[in-house]
This record gives C-alpha cells, sequence and structure tokens, in this order.
C-alpha cells in the first residue's frame, strides 16, 4: 500500500513540473510565429552557430527544453500563418510633442540618390571583425574573457526580446534606439492604443517607448521564470534574430552631450551636470532647476563632460550612464552571437535591408532619420581644445568599440 501511494504521489509530482514546464513555454513564446527563422538565411563563416543548430552542445536541461520546444514547434507549423498587414501608413508626419525632436526634426527624403549598398557583403565583414577580435588573445578590454553565465542579470536589461516574431535587439543609446524600440513594440505588440496595438511607430509617444515596463528584456526573466531563466535565453539566443545597431564612439559621445546637456533636461542637469559644474568649474551655489541655471548662462562645457568620463571616481560612484556606456558593456558581443551589425551611418539602408530579412517590410517601415544629426565631420571642431594627453585617454576607454566594430582609430585627433 505504501509502495502504491509512493508511486501515486511521484506520478502527480512528474505531472505538476510537466505542466509547470508548459505554461512556462506558451507564456513566453506560445504565440510566436518561427517561420522567420527557418527562412532567415544570414550570411556567416564556416562554424558559425545558427539558429536552431547544434542542440547536442546544450546542458542536458537545456536539451530538455529544447527538445520540449521543439515538439511544439512542429505542432505550431501546422497553424496557417497569420495574414500580413499592409504598412499603416499613419499620418504623413509625426507628432513631434518631445523638445529634442522638435529641436532635430526629421528628414522625410528617400534618398534615392544614394548607392545601393551591398549589404551581405557589409554584414559578412562586419560579423567577421567582431567574431576575429573576440577571438583575439592579444586584444584584451574588461570583461571579454567572461562566459555569458557569468553576465549578472541587471547587464542584461538593454536586450529586447520579440516572441511573436522571434526577435532580439539590443539597444544602444543614442544609434537611432527610440525609434528601433519603435519598431519592436509594433513588433511585439506590448503596448495598445485603445485597446488596439500600434501599426505605426511614429504613432507611439516617446514617453512610453522609454517607459521599462514596455519592453520585455532579458533582465525580467529572472522574476518570470526563476531558475529555468538562463536556460531559456540560451535557446532564445540560438533560435532568436539577434540584432544591434553601432556609431562612431566619439561622435556618439558628442550626440550624448547635445541633447542631455545643451537642452534643458531636469533629470540630467540634477544627477550629472551639479556634480561637473562643481567638480570641473568650481561652482557653488548651483540653481536646482534647469531652467534657472540655463537663464544664468550655467552649462557644462563638453570639457567638462570629458573631464568626468575620465576621472576614476566617475566608475566608483557608478556605472557609466546608458548614453555613453561603451557598446561592449551595454550589449555583451564577444558572448553573445549577433547576426546582424548594423551602422548608424548605414542606418536608411541597413534598416531597410533587416526588415527584409526578418520579412516584416510589408507590417511597418522604419521611421526616417533626423536631419542635423551629429556628424563624423564634427569631431575636430568639438575635441579642437580637448587636450592631446584627454583625447588618447578617451581613445583607450572606448578602444574596444572602435575595435570590434570596424571603425577607423581618429588618429588624426591622436596626434600633435
Amino acid at each position: 500500500m505504501t509502495k502504491a501511494r509512493l508511486l501515486r504521489l511521484s506520478v502527480v509530482l512528474v505531472s505538476i513540473f510537466m505542466i509547470l514546464l508548459i505554461i512556462v513555454y506558451w507564456d513566453n513564446v506560445g504565440t510566436a510565429h518561427f517561420y522567420l527563422h527557418t527562412s532567415f538565411s544570414r550570411p556567416r563563416s564556416p562554424g558559425a552557430i545558427v539558429a536552431g543548430e547544434d542542440w547536442e552542445a546544450l546542458p542536458d536541461v537545456d536539451e530538455f527544453l529544447a527538445k520540449l520546444l521543439s515538439s511544439s514547434l512542429k505542432q505550431n507549423s501546422s497553424i496557417p500563418r497569420k495574414t500580413e498587414q499592409l504598412l499603416v501608413q499613419g499620418s504623413n508626419k509625426p507628432v513631434v510633442s518631445n523638445l529634442e525632436e522638435n529641436v532635430r526634426g526629421y528628414d522625410w527624403s528617400t534618398h534615392k540618390d544614394r548607392n545601393n549598398l551591398d549589404q551581405e557583403k557589409l554584414q559578412v565583414e562586419r560579423q567577421r571583425t567582431l567574431r576575429e577580435f573576440c577571438a583575439n588573445s592579444s586584444f584584451t578590454f574588461p570583461t571579454k574573457e567572461r562566459s555569458f553565465d557569468d553576465i549578472p542579470n541587471y547587464e542584461l536589461n538593454h536586450l529586447i526580446v520579440d516572441d511573436r516574431h522571434g526577435v532580439i535587439y539590443c539597444y544602444v543609446p543614442k544609434v537611432a534606439c527610440t525609434n528601433w524600440k519603435r519598431v519592436m513594440i509594433v513588433l511585439s505588440e506590448s503596448l495598445l492604443d485603445q485597446g488596439v496595438p500600434y501599426r505605426n511607430p511614429l504613432d507611439i509617444p516617446r514617453e512610453h517607448v522609454h517607459n521599462t515596463s514596455t519592453h520585455l528584456t532579458f533582465n525580467k526573466f529572472w522574476r518570470r521564470y526563476g531558475k529555468f531563466s538562463r536556460h531559456l535565453m540560451k535557446i532564445k539566443l540560438k533560435k532568436y534574430t539577434k540584432f544591434l545597431f553601432v556609431r562612431d564612439p566619439f561622435v556618439r559621445l558628442i550626440s550624448a552631450f547635445r541633447s542631455k546637456f545643451e537642452l534643458e533636461n531636469e533629470d540630467f542637469y540634477r544627477r550629472f551636470a551639479i556634480p561637473m559644474l562643481k567638480l570641473y568649474s568650481n561652482h557653488t551655489n548651483l540653481p536646482t532647476s534647469v531652467s534657472e541655471a540655463f537663464g544664468a548662462g550655467l552649462k557644462v562645457s563638453f570639457s567638462d563632460f570629458i573631464q568626468y568620463l575620465l576621472d576614476p571616481r566617475t566608475e566608483k560612484m557608478a556605472p557609466f550612464n546608458e548614453h555613453w556606456r561603451q557598446v561592449y558593456r551595454l550589449c555583451h558581443p564577444c558572448q553573445i552571437d549577433y547576426d546582424f551589425i548594423g551602422k548608424l551611418e548605414t542606418l536608411d539602408e541597413d534598416a531597410a535591408y533587416l526588415l527584409q530579412l526578418l520579412k516584416v517590410d510589408r507590417l511597418l517601415r522604419f521611421p526616417p532619420s533626423y536631419r542635423n544629426r551629429t556628424a563624423s565631420s564634427w569631431e575636430d571642431n568639438w575635441f579642437a581644445k580637448i587636450p592631446l594627453a584627454w583625447r588618447q585617454q578617451l581613445y583607450k576607454l572606448y578602444e574596444a568599440d572602435f575595435v570590434l566594430f570596424g571603425y577607423p582609430k581618429p588618429e588624426n585627433l591622436l596626434k600633435d
């Protein structure tokens, strides 16, 4: 009798465990359309990992979850594919309510005069460069050698997941991330307008775009899936299409300075401008509001900003703010095998090509780029009054981003 009860109890416990796993799966990827991954064929070198391949390399628990995932995918493959909706045009121009967007404006030109870039070759070259330097033992930088499991959850907060289309986007501030976040919201249908998902990215208010509750990110997995979170992350990293967009590191710094310190930003004034003005400009009794400070002509200079970045005390007090944190710290490119590397310098072409590869180009279009975007040609003027030694230190601070993503060393700024 006792053995029979134990047997029944064991069956019940195993059943509960399986039900929990199924709930986890359906909560997470039950509505995903995995046809994208079977058709997506990215340029790669021999031996590169492709989504869905090399399952035998997974640990036991991952393999079990992967088999559960694969079996469900076979069942889902018989479900008719949802009819694609044509691009919703919406208004011809965006509603500009944010000061920063109002200052910059939008470029609605079609750029038909640009030469068509050979996107496939570009991707092969960008990924080859990244892989080579990640594998090069003579090129080192902080965190390079750690594994994905070594990355703390709080450092995975820039990886946005769309389970409906099987896409993972690592956002980098000051690299068109506002509009890419808008695209991710449309694809994942994570935000509703009067009960209906947004269809036009530019209809999504900026304040909602940057609300952390709007997006499902990797760092939220622990709260939702507990000890299974890392296993699910690894499966998604193998099966989903992963992309990021980067930018010349020094130009990105100029852009961050312009938007956060040349425009009235209350939060950045209190958190960063006041300490900078006190430490590097010897100001005391500063106004408590940014409008008062600007009215009195008290603004952080670019020199103050560079000193702040180079000051060892900055990192000791808190990690770099995401707007000037290095890309390798935001997106972990040596731990995550990205399928697509876009650049702001070729944003229009890269965005159009990526949406085609994802087979969502009939669902939406990428919002047009800004006019008067901070240009690489501005570097000489911005750094003209920055001492040579500071420029050299700054390059060392961002060298990994230059090298990993194929940006040339700015020799003209690093020599007399």
